[in-house]
């Protein structure tokens, strides 16, 4: 008999074949103290765990095949740079020496600590790159206490070619080997749609499912699988008619893939003949290659944090203004919007000992930035001296105060004159525009547009501000609601007030790169919208099919009515 079982869909396809459930050799770290004669020793057995570490993912990193997407690369590079850094190179032998214990014990403490203050931040993409520390640090500790259980795929099966994996993470070691093997699938049970496993399905384009909590109960090794990643399905032996309906689902995936790519170099036109602006989200130099190759008109969005993370310094201003002058080079005359520092109240961003009670609430973005202006005016002065070699948009999140507004201008005017003093070139004409990330912002909007160049809704805090809900969290994430009449309206307030004030509005959050809500967001009179590289033909496809003179009164509609019925109606006729 059939078995259904639901998880979260994170990117689309349908894949039929065996399953392969990987069971892990998961152990329990335990503490025990060493004599004094035993730590030189116990060091030395961390070291040698370390270069084992490094030495297996290089292998698999001079292994990942020509043409594999930079995000996966990068993520294996990220790895290889954490076993380099001092936070889990040089802490843990501390550890093992102050406190005389064994190398796992320390670096488990290590890892809890680190992982602790990525679990502080509010920015739910942010937090979930703990997973980074978790892999390297689960690496460390197989090696060290020589288990016989997998840490990854094993290296050389080609049998596994065609198989769905069923595991309950997956690392980012772990989807080079399986490209490099042909796995046609995956689900796990653990996981979020801005999960390491997430993003790396939508960028090898692999149906995925993850967030399917004990599917390796219900899963036996070898049974047939049909897995729908758009859906979130998984079907275990099915039968004859279920399986001829996927085939031919696959086969128009196949057709659809194909059409999207044929799309890279087109415009972004409605059927009605309006031109929409399609940017990406980046957050390395090294990303940008993702996005243009998707097509993308520019970078909507830069995300400047990981220079500040995992490093006992600050990123000097010389080393901001080459990172930065880097992407513009990339990007060879597209334009650039650069995000200003978005770090909660953590050591890692400003190198001191302040605790937060509520990281969400609290001295985080904009907020430390005026708080600490050492942190804040050196970013400032890089942006704005890039600016000069290309163009250039400088963009503050979390704002929630007119006052903030004036301060940020003010602090601009300053280092203006700055850098005028100092003959440095720089663009004295750069755009300022702010993130509408809190629901005063929105509710402000047209006040907020007077004083700004553009405004960019961030939906993913907008929305979780609006409904008090995480949308990591398993047990209220359901509450995530992109389209709960609150949101709607606040959306609305702020692509009206750009409107009123002749300046742009654009949407950076996921719900920009999630096709369900395209033709709704169109129909509110959203004209600009950034999102992930994998995301960006998806949109261009729908928008083409699109004509927006019949949305705008579906979504006028949709926000003057209050029956449940009659809104379910509109939004399944826009199809969400």
């Amino acid at each position: 008999m059939s078995l259904q079982i639901t998880g979260i869909g994170v990117s689309r396809g349908v894949a039929i074949g065996t399953a392969h459930v990987l069971m892990r050799g998961d152990f329990d770290v335990s503490e025990y103290s060493l004599p004094k004669e035993g730590i030189a020793d116990e060091i030395r057995r961390f070291r040698h765990a370390l270069e084992i570490a490094r030495q297996q993912l290089r292998e698999i990193r001079n292994r990942i095949p020509s043409g594999t997407t930079a995000d996966i690369v990068e993520f294996i590079d990220t790895h290889l740079l954490m076993l380099e850094d001092s936070t889990l190179t040089v802490a843990p032998e501390h550890l093992i020496q102050s406190q005389s214990i064994n190398a796992e014990w320390a670096v488990k403490q290590q890892r809890d600590a680190l992982v602790e203050v990525f679990e502080a931040m509010d920015d739910a993409y942010l937090r979930t790159r703990k997973d980074d520390i978790d892999h390297v640090v689960n690496r460390i500790l197989h090696i060290l206490n020589h288990s016989d259980g997998q840490t990854s795929l094993p290296e050389d099966n080609p049998a596994l070619s065609g198989q769905i994996l069923i595991a309950d993470e997956l690392s980012p070691a772990d989807t080079v080997l399986m490209q490099h093997q042909g796995i046609s699938a995956f689900v796990t049970e653990y996981g979020g749609p801005l999960s390491h496993t997430a993003i790396i399905a939508r960028s090898l384009a692999i149906p995925a499912i993850v967030g399917m909590h004990n599917i390796r109960r219900y899963i036996r090794d070898g049974e047939t699988l049909i897995v729908d990643g758009q859906r979130g399905i998984v079907i275990a032996d099915p039968d004859e008619a279920t399986l001829d309906f996927y085939r031919e689902k696959q086969a128009a995936e196949r057709q659809r893939r194909l059409q999207l790519f044929q799309l890279t170099r087109e415009p972004a036109v409605s059927r009605d003949a309006v031109r929409i602006e399609l940017l990406g989200n980046i957050e390395l130099p090294s990303d940008v290659q993702a996005i243009l190759e998707a097509g993308a008109e520019g970078v909507g969005l830069y995300r400047t944090e990981f220079m500040y993370m995992n490093r006992d310094d600050l990123p000097s201003e010389d080393e901001q203004l080459e990172r930065y002058t880097a992407v513009i080079r990339e990007l060879n005359g597209l334009p650039l919007t650069i995000r200003t520092l978005d770090l909660g109240a953590d050591k890692t961003a400003n190198n001191d000992d302040r605790h937060c009670i509520n990281p969400a609430l609290g001295l985080r973005a904009v907020r430390l930035c005026l708080h600490d202006h050492s942190l804040f005016r050196p970013q400032l002065r890089a942006i704005m001296r890039a600016a000069a070699e290309g163009p250039v948009r400088m963009m503050i999140p979390m704002l929630s105060s007119q006052q903030e507004i004036f301060q940020v201008l003010n602090l601009i005017r300053d280092v203006r004159n700055e850098l005028v003093a100092q003959n440095l070139p720089f663009d004295p004409t750069i755009p300022v525009g702010g993130m509408i990330e809190v629901p005063a912002a929105a509710l402000a909007a047209d006040i907020f547009a007077q004083h700004l160049d553009f405004l960019s809704i961030g939906t993913n805090d907008l929305i979780q501000y609006t409904l008090a809900i995480d949308r990591v969290d398993d047990e209220v994430n359901y509450l995530y609601d992109p389209a709960h009449p609150a949101v709607l309206q606040l959306i609305q307030r702020v692509i009206q007030a750009g409107a009123a004030a002749g300046i742009p509005v654009s949407m950076c959050g996921e719900m920009a790169g999630d096709t369900r809500y395209t033709r709704l967001l169109l129909g509110l009179g959203l004209s600009q919208f950034s999102m992930q590289a994998a995301s960006l033909l998806e949109v261009k496809d729908a928008i083409k099919h699109i004509d927006t003179r019949e949305l705008r009164p579906l979504a006028e509609r949709l926000l003057s009515i209050h029956d449940l019925a009659a809104r379910q109606e509109i939004l399944t006729i826009l199809g969400i």
